[in-house]
């Protein structure tokens, strides 16, 4: 679940530097505009997957963590 969260924020983070830098909304674009309904939901997923990475902030990792 970590790595799909932080995959998906990873997407909002590069779909906001197309934004910023060339007012280029990439997921709208993919998906037939802001409102439509599957770009709002690619962006509900996008913000539930940031609130589930604060957790990652002040999780405790052990190097035998990261081996599985």
């Amino acid at each position: 679940m970590d790595r799909f969260c932080l995959a998906l924020v990873i997407i909002g983070a590069l779909n906001w530097l197309l934004v910023g830098a060339f007012q280029f909304d990439f997921v709208a674009w993919i998906f037939g505009g802001s409102g439509a309904i599957v770009s709002r939901i690619i962006y509900g997923l996008v913000g539930l997957a940031g609130l589930w990475s604060l957790g990652l902030l002040f999780r405790r990792w052990h190097p035998a963590q990261d081996r599985a």
